[in-house]
């Protein structure tokens, strides 16, 4: 496949719709922002594409919570189209809002008979949290993340918290590989107790990001798209900063693996 094509899914209230197109474009693929709306009125049309990505911002204004009402949409009326995307063996990306989305709708973390295995609630901090963040990846399991050991990105949002049901199904999704990115500590270093700020949220077991059994579905709260060059970075004029930026390689693995 020469050019991957990218579906944008974007909703009321959504903000960063613009620049992960741009993050795609510039890896290679296509992209194409499409309003929820527009999708539900053709289901279809997700066979046009071969990766879909929930972008950033904040969804239906987050009235209810954080990506509930998209989440919502996608459960009642696109479940069966990205059941059958994801058994194509397509790839889907969750960016922050798009993370909760994935989340609250099934698509990332099937639920079982007691419903959501996890959710993504309030950070501990009790406020909005808008830093730059260090993270550890595992790139074993995850399209999106092979090659990469470590990642500086910016994060912003207000419920971030990643918390299991249980310590059973925490347990079992990390032995199964799915807790793939991590907040460590200001130097890098992961750890069990990584404290506030650099664990902004109080994600159970620092958790940044996870993905599905496959590997192919991939939720993350800090936003890669925000990082795409060395002058993004905040102490670009100190000499810090990579050129591309780290959150590049996380959508060029996308297009590569679809080549």
């Amino acid at each position: 496949m020469a050019t991957p094509r990218v579906l944008i899914l974007r909703a009321p209230g959504t903000n960063c719709d613009q620049e992960t197109a741009f993050a795609f474009q510039r890896s290679g693929a296509e992209a194409e922002i499409l309003h929820v709306n527009r999708l539900l009125e053709a289901p279809r049309r997700l066979g046009d594409f071969q990766i879909v990505c929930v972008p950033g911002g904040f969804s239906y204004g987050d009235d209810l919570a954080a990506g509930r009402i998209l989440a919502s949409h996608i459960r009642r009326k696109l479940a069966d189209e990205l059941r059958e995307f994801k058994a194509a063996g397509k790839l889907i990306l969750g960016i922050c809002n798009g993370f909760q989305v994935l989340i609250k709708s099934g698509v990332l973390l099937a639920d079982d008979a007691q419903g959501m295995p996890a959710t993504l609630t309030m950070n501990e901090s009790g406020k909005y949290e808008d830093r730059w963040v260090n993270l550890i990846a595992d790139g074993s399991k995850c399209v999106f993340l092979e090659g990469i050991s470590a990642l500086t990105l910016p994060l912003a949002h207000a419920e971030g918290k990643f918390v299991a049901r249980s310590d059973a199904i925490l347990q079992s999704l990390d032995a199964a590989g799915q807790l793939v990115l991590r907040y460590t500590r200001s130097d890098g270093q992961p750890g069990n107790d990584v404290p506030y700020p650099q664990n902004p949220n109080g994600s159970q077991a620092n958790v940044a990001g996870i993905c599905d059994p496959s590997g192919r579905v991939f939720g993350l709260m800090p936003h890669p798209e925000r990082y795409m060059d060395r002058t993004q970075h905040p102490r670009w004029t100190r000499g810090e900063g990579h050129d591309p930026g780290d959150g590049l390689r996380i959508f060029e693995n996308a297009v590569r693996y679809l080549r």
